[in-house]
């Protein structure tokens, strides 16, 4: 029996947006995976730790955007295991946990081009697959990727988290850069408004 390739998708999602979702759909429909699987990243080695309470409302935003698409699911599997986030041991947790998928780690050109400083980066290559997508200003050699690293074609959605706090910080409406159930939900829990 074939396994179930699922595409793992982690990041801060402070908050989701449009090209997020763009791009988890990209993947189910030109890169072949049968499912993605979204995580909020609970602490990023890399990144300031937020509240318990903001980890919270990033997940029930993941999953209001995800609603009625069964191809993209939303995982809370990071929030189980010891901080900070380690990838590498996300997907040992999820291989074990769920043996009959094959996970392939989602990640971005800009990600790709630091992918040695990762803790345990080259396990990861030697282990399970990597999926780049394109970001701009961060050129990849595809004739220098490893076998088991592959670089799709998504397209280039310039939205970034950031500029959705700001814009919601400064008042400007962002309906149209997050999915209507996520700007309601920013919206009626007052998020943002001093770009925490």
């Amino acid at each position: 029996m074939q396994p179930i390739q699922t595409a793992f998708f982690s990041g801060t999602f402070n908050p989701v947006h449009t090209g997020h979702l763009i791009l988890a759909s990209y993947l189910c429909e030109y890169e072949g995976f049968d499912e993605v699987w979204i995580s909020v990243t609970p602490q990023n080695p890399l990144r300031e730790k937020l509240s318990p309470e903001a980890d919270r409302q990033r997940i029930e935003m993941l999953r209001l955007a995800v609603t009625g698409n069964p191809k993209i699911v939303v995982t809370d599997a990071e929030f189980s295991l010891p901080l900070p986030s380690y990838t590498i041991r996300t997907l040992d947790h999820l291989r074990s946990r769920y043996p009959d998928r094959e996970f392939t780690l989602v990640i971005g050109a800009d990600n790709w081009l630091l992918f040695d400083r990762w803790y345990e980066s080259r396990r990861i290559v030697d282990e399970y697959h990597v999926c780049i997508y394109p970001r701009r200003g961060y050129e990849i050699d595809e004739t220098k990727l490893p076998p088991t690293v592959r670089y799709c074609r998504a397209p280039l959605i310039e939205i970034s988290s950031t500029q959705v706090r700001a814009g919601i910080a400064a008042g400007k409406n962002m309906n149209y850069f997050v999915p209507q159930s996520v700007y309601n939900y920013i919206i009626k829990h007052g998020l943002y408004k001093n770009n925490e």
